[in-house]
């Protein structure tokens, strides 16, 4: 009786052993796995500055085309329409076809678009091109006691001060508070004084004004 039921027992133990096994088996494989929480990267300031663009330097304001300016205007398969014209005094050139075109005051590429215009009603799509071949109405004139008297071109807007260096500044019996800038206007001449103590002084620089093309600064 002994014999029989130990041959029970011992296939009860080994199914029990078992069902143990397959538990913790289906237990590992089911077990949820938590990941570890990225750590939150840190930009330095200075890495932040560094990605950033570089501040963009001042533009340079386009050029203005003034009296006396030499344009060299061609029309694109065009031939007949490609001329050299100086700007009058009046501001205008006179094209082909067209006749007046008041230009001056506009850039080079206004006054493209300007030329095409007044082209349409005999041109289908006009595409001219306007190129400054001398600038020769941009400039003013410094008279007097400087270093180095003489035009000076205006390729960029130039206050009093800047002509002046340009021209090598005062000569040394110059009359500093005698300064002239003569200005034709459309109602005549007018004359503007400089006080260039006070301007060298950073006193007063309300007379350190901008010149237009044309003006002479006279220096006694």
């Amino acid at each position: 009786m002994r014999r029989i039921e130990s041959l029970f027992t011992l296939p009860l133990a080994a199914i029990l052993f078992a069902g143990l096994l397959v538990s913790a088996h289906v237990g590992a494989e089911t077990a949820v796995v938590i990941p570890k929480p990225a750590e939150a990267s840190v930009t330095s300031p200075a890495a932040t500055e560094a990605s950033l663009p570089a501040p963009a330097g001042p533009t340079k304001p386009p050029y203005l085309l003034k009296e006396g300016d030499v344009l060299d205007v061609s029309v694109w398969q065009e031939d007949s329409l490609h001329k050299e014209l100086r700007v009058l005094p009046d501001g205008s050139i006179t094209f082909p076809l067209v006749g007046r075109v008041e230009v001056a005051g506009l850039t080079s590429e206004q006054a493209e678009k300007k030329v095409a215009e007044k082209l349409k009603p005999y041109l289908s799509d006009p595409v001219v091109n306007v190129v400054i071949s001398n600038i020769n109405g941009n400039r003013i004139y410094v008279i007097g006691n400087v270093a180095k008297p003489g035009p000076v071109i205006l390729d960029v807007p130039m206050t009093v001060l800047q002509v002046l260096s340009l021209a090598g500044g005062l000569g040394r019996f110059a009359d500093e508070n005698a300064i002239r800038i003569l200005r034709e206007t459309g109602n005549g001449a007018v004359t503007l004084p400089v006080r260039y103590s006070d301007l060298i002084k950073a006193k007063d620089l309300s007379t350190n004004v901008q010149l237009r093309a044309g003006d002479t600064l006279l220096v006694p």
